[in-house]
């Protein structure tokens, strides 16, 4: 699979990232734009699972970004929160699933989480 954006959603559609909460539910739209036009992804999350569609569908939470940038995103180079903040994509409805993201997207290159570095240290975590 060529395409990076596809990619990332197959993978979220076969495994969802351990770190999605199981009793975390609702749905997303994700619209990228680009130079063909707009892009519509859905997901579905429940149970700890999240269903990809490309419909467009009622969402809790609508998000919008360009093509470029959600590639940056699911390559780990840029984070969700941080590119809202930076207006580098927009939300509407419910902001809880702004936060789910950072769950969805894999962690920057090379990151580490900081109880595994400690653990590896010696120290409490």
């Amino acid at each position: 699979m060529s395409d990076p954006i596809e990619a990332f959603f197959a993978q979220l559609a076969r495994a969802a990232p351990e770190r999605l909460l199981r009793r975390t539910a609702g749905r997303i739209r994700i619209e990228l734009d680009g130079a063909g036009g707009v892009d519509v992804w859905h997901l579905a999350v429940a149970d700890g699972r999240v269903a990809v569609s490309r419909t467009e569908r009622e969402a809790d939470t609508v998000i919008r970004t360009d093509r470029e940038f959600f590639v940056r995103m699911a390559r780990g180079e840029a984070k969700p929160l941080t590119a809202w903040l930076r207006n580098d994509l927009t939300a509407e409805g419910r902001f809880r699933f702004v936060v789910l993201l950072e769950r969805l997207f894999a962690p920057p290159p090379g990151a580490r989480h900081p109880r595994a570095l400690n653990a590896r240290e010696g120290e409490p975590g």
